[in-house]
């Protein structure tokens, strides 16, 4: 009898051997990410972490998950794919660092439709900067290729940052009236209100190659600055004292995040003349008339993280901040009442 030749993974669409051999092609990038705690390398069923060599006696686990949006639109158009990685590893330990914790490993969810080894490799590159910037280390993932799921070139990103605490180092606490609020400035629109960019883009008749109106170079690359990663200005910060809390300014803006730091009964005053609008987000509010309420509940507007800090803690706190690289904006204080209170104009 002669054996029939029968269908392959590989006809169906699905090539295992590409995934094997990024997977070796990331393992440096993972590498470079090894911090204390860690204890396995990539290509096992799980990741295995100690916290007790993390230097932790009574640690309590945080998580956080998030993607990129729609941001991974012009990443796709362009080709322009290294950076977007840390857009994924800055959504998720931005926020991790929020609750008062140290961002201590992460994993990532890379889903395409024909998995491009250069491609591939250069996203979680990207990511593996974002780790290390982070002082989190990528301790493993998923590549998922799944032909008919996703048009030729698309592809997904998902993250997933786990950090840890000691045991009542949890925020916000302590937040009362008279905290003052500290803004640290954003590199551009960061991973929000992308969809709302395009549609602007759309409305002006412009292409991703074509020069950005408001900075150097294209408008696609201009767009596809990476979100700045605070986790570790915010973690200096904490270890300093006088901080009871942080807002990662996402989508919802200054608006809707920063009520999310408040107890009940305590809201803000922002004075919108204590920074400058940055060129792309004036351009776009021009561009598109958009008001100024929407511009502040849908983009960071400039800036991208809010500490709450003791008022006698304001000024050493701002120095510190300042010596940690980050640009410091006194944006007001908590007040009595609930929501956020604005004076001045921005537009």
């Amino acid at each position: 009898m002669t054996a029939k030749n029968g269908l392959t993974y590989a006809q169906a669409g699905v090539d295992i051997d590409a995934g094997n051999a990024l997977v070796e092609r990331i393992k440096p990038a993972a590498k470079r990410t090894a911090r204390a705690g860690g204890m396995a390398a990539l290509g096992g069923f799980g990741a295995l972490f100690d916290l007790k060599a993390a230097g932790y006696s009574d640690p309590i686990l945080v998580a956080a998950t998030d993607g990129v949006g729609t941001k991974l639109r012009i990443a796709i158009d362009t080709g322009h794919v290294a950076t977007i990685g840390i857009d994924l590893v800055a959504m998720c330990v931005n926020d991790l660092v929020c609750q008062g914790a140290e961002p201590l490993l992460f994993l990532d969810y890379f889903a395409t439709g024909k998995l491009d080894v250069d491609q591939a490799a250069a996203i979680i590159e990207g990511i593996a900067d974002g780790c290390a910037a982070s002082g989190c280390a990528l301790v493993g993932g998923e590549t998922a290729e799944m032909p008919g799921m996703y048009h030729d070139g698309d592809f997904d990103l998902a993250g997933f940052a786990v950090g840890a605490m000691e045991r009542g180092g949890d925020l916000p606490k302590d937040v009362t009236e008279g905290d003052v609020l500290l803004g640290l400035t954003s590199s551009g629109v960061h991973s929000n209100g992308y969809s709302l960019v395009r549609k602007v883009v759309e409305v002006a008749g412009l292409t991703w190659s074509d020069r950005a109106p408001f900075g150097t170079g294209t408008l696609g690359e201009v767009l596809l600055e990476p979100t700045r990663l605070y986790v570790k200005p915010a973690l200096a910060a904490m270890r300093a004292g006088g901080v009871h809390g942080l807002a990662h300014i996402t989508g919802g803006g200054l608006t809707e995040n920063l009520p999310r730091v408040f107890p009940e009964g305590l809201g803000a005053e922002i004075d919108l003349n204590a920074w400058e609008l940055p060129p792309v987000f004036r351009w776009l509010a021009e561009t598109a008339g958009i008001a100024e309420p929407e511009l502040l509940k849908t983009f960071n507007a400039g800036i991208g993280m809010v500490l709450v800090v003791a008022a006698d803690r304001a000024e050493a706190l701002t120095a510190l901040l300042t010596a940690e690289g980050e640009t410091v904006r006194r944006l007001g204080t908590v007040i009595a009442g609930q929501g956020v209170r604005y004076t001045g104009r921005l537009l």
